[in-house]
């Protein structure tokens, strides 16, 4: 299992290194990159300043490797709109995606592997069949419009809910207040995931129901809750633990909306400023702490992985 984690943090390293690369020169090479900071009726003296402060007056890969040398120091430069350190920036506003990202998993996980184990055990019949259709509906309705929706019916409506904000925090934190602010958020990223884990389950439940040694286990007498949850669901876990590897990044990327709807001030809206005003430092120190995140919860589901999966441990 040792070898096993080594190899993946090796491959963890040589992605993180891809994605910065290929980011870096799009960043730069692009038309509007960073050389779109200039004023039209700036001095061809105040050119020259912001040229050699930005760097500009190097070769593109040049920069990159002095990037890249700071970076390793957490050094990603400073932002163009703000003034203040990249890391700064990213580092006020990432415990608020990854607050979202936690609570999405969690209950995407639990219900998804309840409802997908009841749509197995119950194939065919009316339970089966709402679960599926009610997944479809999942998968098919866009975030920003069912965003839309709650927030016309919960808080406008029915002012039950905040239509935006993080809700109370530090000294005047409030449970209620904090919760009622993550309910309509968590619940548009949880429609996002959920389904993807409620349809692999109740695949791979199906799968695993039908070899030989499940019939035995029954054969002798075990419990149906024993058989289901003891011996099919452990081997039916090792494609869902994959699925939610993958499903991470796709819930990141959905975070960008979904934070914009309900104005949550995480890494979504970071981006949305980064991008709007052509901050391309804070672009790359963004790009590089997501796939930081993303890199960093696949070694936590490959690590899930080996526990579950014996054959794993001897790779």
């Amino acid at each position: 299992m040792l070898r096993f984690m080594i190899n993946r943090a090796g491959q963890s390293a040589i992605l993180l290194l891809i994605v910065t690369l290929i980011t870096f020169f799009l960043v730069n090479l692009a038309p509007g990159g960073p050389s779109s900071t200039m004023r039209m009726e700036a001095t061809e003296e105040e050119r020259q300043a912001i040229v050699e402060k930005l760097g500009l007056d190097q070769p593109v890969h040049i920069r990159y490797v002095e990037w890249l040398k700071n970076g390793l120091h957490g050094d990603f430069g400073t932002s163009f709109t703000s003034s203040e350190p990249v890391i700064q920036r990213i580092m006020e506003r990432l415990p608020y995606t990854i607050e979202l990202t936690i609570f999405t998993i969690v209950i995407s996980v639990i219900l998804g592997i309840f409802f997908g184990v009841i749509s197995a055990v119950k194939r065919g019949k009316v339970g089966d069949h709402v679960i599926n259709f009610v997944s479809v509906i999942g998968l098919s309705v866009p975030a920003f419009w069912l965003g839309l929706m709650l927030i016309l019916l919960f808080s406008i409506t029915f002012k039950w809910l905040p239509s935006s904000g993080v809700g109370p925090r530090g000294e005047d934190f409030e449970l209620w207040g904090w919760i009622s602010h993550l309910i309509m958020p968590v619940l548009i990223l949880t429609t996002t995931v959920l389904p993807h884990i409620v349809r692999f389950t109740r695949s791979s439940m199906l799968e695993v129901t039908s070899q030989n040694y499940i019939r035995t286990a029954r054969a002798k007498g075990a419990k149906e809750s024993v058989v289901l949850y003891v011996h099919a669901l452990r081997n039916a876990l090792i494609p869902i633990i994959t699925i939610i590897g993958m499903l991470i990044p796709r819930l990141l990327s959905g975070a960008v909306i979904t934070e914009a709807i309900f104005g949550w001030t995480g890494i979504g809206t970071l981006i949305i400023e980064a991008a709007r005003g052509r901050d391309y430092p804070l672009v790359m120190g963004i790009t590089v702490m997501i796939t930081l995140v993303v890199v960093f919860c696949n070694l936590i589901v490959d690590f899930l992985y080996s526990r579950v999966d014996p054959r794993v441990k001897n790779v």
